[in-house]
């Protein structure tokens, strides 16, 4: 897939709401919606690459998680390792307990199901976690393992109704 700067544009647009919500600024409590565009870009990148792959009969599932894992694991590992020592030296017992709770969800890549079962995002709680933030990773991720399997199977057999399927999936 081509360049294409707009995207860029549109990712610069999306990202500055969310770190204004982040720094407390009243005025924008809704940032989280950039969260929401950056999945839609992700959504529509994706799907345009996976689309142009099996289009040119090119595409290769364990390349594609490759890719993926190429890009997202090693900094993810990073922050994993960080925020482990860091509560390990600051956290009590218990603490440490709940947090290696989530530091599995994060790795298995379902921290969104647990936070989400666990706590609420916006509660006072919440500053207590550290890796509350991966929620999103864990979305992004179950998408970029999932939706190729869906396209895949759908695309080469209804191929002109598959849009539609893709548009309510």
């Amino acid at each position: 897939m081509k360049y294409r700067s707009e995207v860029d544009g549109l990712r610069a647009l999306a990202v500055l709401p969310v770190i204004l919500f982040h720094a407390g600024f009243p005025l924008f409590d809704g940032g989280f919606v950039g969260v929401d565009i950056f999945f839609v870009i992700s959504g529509y990148l994706i799907t345009t690459i996976i689309i142009q792959e099996i289009e040119e009969d090119k595409f290769s599932l364990s390349s594609f998680y490759e890719r993926r894992a190429r890009r997202i694991l090693p900094a993810l590992f990073s922050v994993l390792l960080f925020s482990t020592l860091a509560a390990y030296a600051v956290m009590t017992r218990s603490g440490f307990g709940s947090f290696s709770e989530s530091l599995t969800a994060t790795s298995l890549f379902y921290s969104n199901i647990f936070f989400w079962l666990d706590s609420d995002y916006f509660s006072s709680a919440a500053e207590l976690k550290p890796l509350l933030h991966t929620w999103s990773l864990a979305i992004e991720e179950q998408y970029y393992i999932f939706f190729p399997l869906f396209l895949i199977l759908f695309w080469r057999k209804f191929h002109l109704t598959s849009i539609g399927i893709i548009v309510l999936f």
